[in-house]
């Protein structure tokens, strides 16, 4: 159990990136809109430590705010994946769970959720989740064996490892079909649907939302 003190400090640090992400990371809203109990004080606190600072009515977050901060974002992120995405649950338990485990999730356990996701990109609200070491060797290395749904060739199957929706309800849409992580797939027709068999069912989708379904060839597929 991490003492109060730090614990404030990693929740602003995560409410001034969010809100950056939106640009209203302006003064008055991070120490007036924020859950941390007197946010004033614990950004003083933050400033103290050399891990933000006010500049023009704005609070940014210094180099090693952003370390820190990134770190609790990805660990968030990657949580609600896990939850939404793999155990399919809803977005209010998701979302509690992942405030929890934010603060206790190893870098260790955290790449290995990360690695078992297939390094997602993005949360399932579409925001970006910060890139962490094992990504980068995922991008080096593996990159090539990962594609969208609509990339493969008529013929070929792999096994669904991300989804990446342009917006919460093509998630929907596509979840409804049974299309989840961890699928194996194999593309049937290219055009005008794109039409692809998931277990005993054969599935046709618009080419915009196949585009949003990424799968790893059978090289890896029995591999995380």
């Amino acid at each position: 159990m991490k003492p109060p003190e730090i614990e404030s400090i990693e929740e602003l640090c995560e409410e001034i990136w969010s809100l950056a992400e939106a640009g209203e990371n302006r003064l008055g809203r991070v120490t007036g809109g924020s859950k941390v109990r007197d946010a004033g004080a614990t950004l003083d606190t933050m400033v103290h430590k050399g891990l933000a600072q006010v500049d023009d009515g704005r609070v940014e977050l210094t180099g090693a705010g952003r370390e820190l901060a990134a770190g609790i974002i990805r660990r968030h992120r990657l949580a609600e994946f896990l939850f939404t995405q793999v155990l399919a649950l809803d977005e209010e338990v998701s979302e509690s769970t992942a405030c929890d485990l934010e603060h206790v999730l190893s870098a260790e356990v955290t790449d290995s959720i990360c690695t078992y996701l297939g390094h997602p990109p993005r949360c399932p609200h579409g925001k970006p989740i910060p890139r962490g070491h094992c990504c980068e060797a995922f991008v080096r290395e593996v990159r090539p064996l990962v594609t969208r749904l609509v990339d493969l060739a008529v013929g070929e199957s792999g096994r669904i490892v991300f989804i990446v929706p342009a917006a919460q309800e093509n998630l929907a849409r596509i979840a409804a079909l049974g299309v989840v992580p961890g699928s194996s797939v194999r593309l049937v027709q290219k055009r005008p649907s794109v039409v692809f068999e998931a277990g005993n069912t054969t599935i046709a989708l618009d080419p915009e939302l196949a585009r949003e379904i990424f799968v790893r060839r059978p090289a890896l597929a029995g591999g995380v």
